[in-house]
């Protein structure tokens, strides 16, 4: 199953990455101190995220329970940015990342690493 979430469903989705299970008040007060959302807010993008299957609602309090790990989310946003801006090709976006960045040594280990891994 494909969700799509938008960046401010994503901060919400990200504190419950980060801190398991809250209610939305504690999300809601989280989300103030780090972005300066206030409670309506929050909870308008709450609700948004339990529509589209992202959370689930569990009563007492208003537990915020997330239905989908941060890797899936991950894997599906590389895929659409690699289909998007790169033709699907997988290698053109790892050249692109490669010409932008200057790589360290270490970097360049992990790479082939990777890549050794792989075969």
């Amino acid at each position: 199953m494909e969700i799509k979430l938008f960046d401010s469903e994503l901060q919400v989705m990200d504190v419950l990455w980060q801190e398991g299970d809250l209610p939305a008040k504690q999300i809601s007060q989280k989300l103030n101190e780090k972005i300066g959302w206030n409670k309506n807010t929050t909870y308008t993008v709450i609700k948004k995220c339990i529509q589209k299957g992202a959370i689930e609602r569990i009563e007492p309090n208003f537990v915020c329970h997330p239905l989908i790990r941060k890797e899936q989310i991950q894997e599906q946003e590389t895929t659409e940015l690699i289909d998007k801006m790169f033709n699907g090709s997988t290698s053109l976006l790892f050249a692109s990342l490669i010409e932008q960045k200057k790589l360290s040594s270490s970097d360049i280990k992990k790479l082939k690493q990777i890549v050794k891994d792989l075969e």
